[in-house]
């Protein structure tokens, strides 16, 4: 399902059930580049291999009572697959435009947990609403998924704001873990350079090497609402990131803004070099060396709702820390 901006493409929702979670990919700037990496859908030349469940805009977790749903992928072998988690697509409930929209909260259709959500100012967004199911292998549920993403754009920026409500079909635990929770994997040209490859290891033992970066189109960077920057954004909390660089001459910036009403707020940033951009507020302990465990929970019956923003800008049209902070201080105010 392919979401587009004047006839231009802005991404495509796939849910295949070949597919071990639901994605958004690729997904365009405003000047029609491409800010997420093509492996391992459709890599492109000199860009990294690693990590083959980076795929997209993703939302997931490491440790949902014992399952591991952010690292499946068509790469664990089938005698381990029973230790990892699906998230099974199983209805669109809303896609199209929204028209007519006057700046009320109350003027668009409801989005995920019964709320709604503002048009940005702009007269046009796009909705697209759909439910899943987080199961084990032999499909028994955890937890209902239902997510409304709501799209808008101008000229000077696209914007991405996603709502996922959890439902907990049984008694859910969330143990503090590493990897979580909405997850962009990046182009190349906004790694961080690095001379040095790198090794991750995940909670099962499983190692991915990573190849050093540093060719001359490698010039990314973080900057946090904290002001940590580069790989001192990793394991820091902050109200919004901002990754930024150049891309074929033309300025590409990405920021992903937290919600004050999420669990964890302000969420750590699992923001690495080589190319991982990702919000988790459910793994303080990890990131703070445990000196905060926040062991979310849901009982049966309980649900959570989580809210996130992702803003691009291109074409010489950079986001300042000024921008960003009114576009934070806007989703803050959203239900």
């Amino acid at each position: 399902m392919t979401i587009t901006v004047d006839g231009a493409p802005f991404t495509t929702f796939m849910y295949p059930d070949t597919l071990e979670k639901p994605v958004l990919y690729p997904i365009y700037a405003p000047d029609g580049q491409l800010i997420t990496r093509g492996f391992p859908v459709a890599p492109r030349a000199g860009e990294p291999v690693d990590h083959p469940h980076h795929l997209g805009l993703w939302f997931d977790y490491e440790n949902v009572n014992g399952l591991d749903f952010w690292n499946n992928s068509y790469a664990i072998a089938a005698s381990k697959k029973s230790q990892y988690g699906w998230i099974r697509t199983d209805s669109i409930l809303q896609a199209g435009s929204f028209s007519g929209v006057s700046g009320g909260r109350e003027s668009l259709p409801p989005v995920a947990s019964g709320t709604a959500h503002p048009s940005h100012g702009r007269a046009d967004v796009g909705i697209l609403r759909y439910s899943a199911r987080w199961t084990d292998q032999k499909q028994d549920v955890l937890l209902t998924e239902h997510t409304t993403y709501v799209f808008s754009a101008t000229r000077a920026e696209r914007i991405i704001d996603r709502y996922t409500t959890l439902d907990a079909s049984v008694d859910v635990s969330f143990p503090d873990a590493k990897d979580g929770m909405l997850g962009l994997r990046v182009t190349k040209e906004l790694q961080i350079p690095s001379n040095t490859p790198g090794e991750f290891v995940d909670d099962k033992g499983n190692i991915t090497k990573v190849a050093a970066g540093h060719t001359p189109d490698i010039n990314g960077n973080y900057l946090t609402s904290e002001g940590k920057t580069g790989d001192s954004a990793w394991g820091t909390r902050g109200t919004w990131c901002l990754l930024y660089g150049k891309k074929q001459n033309d300025t590409l910036s990405i920021a992903i803004i937290d919600h004050p009403r999420n669990p964890g707020y302000p969420t750590y940033w699992h923001a690495r070099g080589y190319g991982l951009f990702a919000a988790n507020p459910l793994g303080q302990k990890i990131f703070s060396n445990g000196k905060q465990v926040l062991g979310y929970k849901l009982e049966k019956g309980q649900s959570v709702t989580f809210r996130y923003r992702i803003v691009t800008a291109a074409g010489g049209r950079s986001l300042s820390t000024g921008r960003i902070g009114q576009l934070a201080d806007a989703f803050g105010k959203m239900e």
